[in-house]
């Protein structure tokens, strides 16, 4: 049954929307054994392509931190059974998510890259923001944030190519995040929707935190990104660096592809399951990967 959303700048319009439990939030045990893989040559695309990866690897487990606190924050505020049942998952998911990434950046630590360093710079950026912002701002960063991952996550499982050539077991922990991120991308938004009822006020403060955020996580991703190669040497590396804007601009194409997404996040209307991709969803297994999976034979 379809919830009624506020899904307009004027409080008493209403837009009929997917609810956020459009599909089902599966809080999956998962442990991916990655402890033997090359971090510098996983990709198929080469080195540059694997530390953009890499980078973005390095916000997630401080970053998913912040999201679970900020709906935290309201949740006690929240009636809806339904939603309440979203946010528990939502919470579920995004522990494992920090959990394995954080396993993930050790990795990146043990063979010799600066990840303690980057963390705490994703990090001192998160203190700012809740010593200086109220938690509703807290909120609006972590919908437009999740709504960042969400498309990158449905460029992702809907292109083959954006893994084609990688170690088996980093494009199954990519798009195991990705799944978890499409079954819960509209948790924290319905929440926000909820303590806001709709209002103007709302509307121009997620619209506006949406494109700060976007420029400091795009900025601090190719910082981070940067600060890697130029740790393997590959920095001055042309190719790499064409083979990085291909992947990312040209062909697949990940963030040229999520620029039209992007900008729907601004309609007055706007729900994050208008764009119902459940199709991504149907079939999509644990693969032998994963460390308490048996491994296929």
């Amino acid at each position: 049954m379809n919830r009624t959303t506020e899904g307009s700048p004027n409080p008493g319009s209403t837009v009929t929307v997917a609810p956020s439990g459009a599909a089902a939030i599966t809080r999956r045990d998962l442990h991916f054994a990655i402890d033997d893989v090359d971090l510098k040559h996983w990709h198929g695309d080469g080195t540059s392509v694997s530390q953009f990866y890499n980078a973005m690897s390095l916000f997630f487990p401080e970053g998913e931190q912040f999201f679970i606190d900020s709906v935290r924050h309201y949740r006690e505020r929240i009636t809806d059974p339904a939603l309440l049942a979203d946010i528990k998952g939502f919470i579920g998911q995004e522990a494992m998510h920090g959990r394995e990434h954080r396993a993930y950046n050790a990795r990146l630590a043990e063979q010799g890259y600066d990840a303690e360093l980057l963390e705490a710079r994703a990090l001192s950026l998160l203190n700012f923001a809740r010593q200086h912002l109220p938690p509703i701002h807290h909120l609006a960063a972590t919908i437009a944030l999740e709504h960042f991952t969400a498309i990158l996550a449905d460029v992702l499982l809907r292109e083959p190519r954006l893994t084609a050539g990688a170690d088996p077991r980093m494009a199954a922990l990519w798009r195991w995040h990705a799944v978890e991120e499409t079954e819960h991308k509209a948790v924290a938004f319905d929440v926000f929707r909820a303590i806001t009822r709709g209002s103007v006020r709302g509307y121009v403060l997620r619209c506006t935190v949406m494109v700060s955020v976007s420029i400091r996580f795009l900025w601090q991703t190719a910082r981070t990104h940067y600060h890697l190669i130029r740790q393997d040497g590959e920095h001055r590396n042309l190719r790499g660096w064409l083979r990085l804007m291909n992947h990312l601009w040209g062909r697949p194409g990940l963030l040229r592809r999520i620029v039209l997404p992007w900008l729907a996040y601004f309609r007055p209307g706007f729900h994050p399951w208008q764009h119902d991709n459940r199709a991504l969803l149907e079939g999509w297994q644990p693969v032998s990967v994963a460390r308490n999976l048996p491994r296929a034979a």
